[in-house]
């Protein structure tokens, strides 16, 4: 799929919960379309989403632990602090 294609299912699933809030499965369609196109925030949106509907759902909750984990490296600068106990790498 292009983006494009992604980004015009996306607003697909969009219309369709904007009628079902509580929609786990739309919810989480969609969340894995926002993490294709690395739209991770929203993505982590739709996970807490699912996991206020339900909060034993494990399949967001690992998602959700897997993509703040990217978020967190993607946002660590390694090279903004030579002190290497911040170190992405060091972990």
């Amino acid at each position: 799929m292009e983006e494009k294609d992604i980004k015009e299912e996306i607003e697909r699933l969009s219309q369709k919960l904007s009628r079902d809030k509580t929609n786990i499965e739309l919810l989480h369609t969609r969340a894995q379309l926002f993490t294709k196109i690395q739209n991770q925030s929203k993505a982590i949106n739709d996970y807490l989403a699912i996991l206020t509907i339900n909060p034993n759902h494990k399949v967001a909750k690992v998602k959700l632990e897997m993509l703040r984990t990217i978020v967190k490296f993607v946002n660590t600068d390694i090279y903004a602090n030579p002190n290497t106990n911040m170190d992405p790498w060091m972990e």
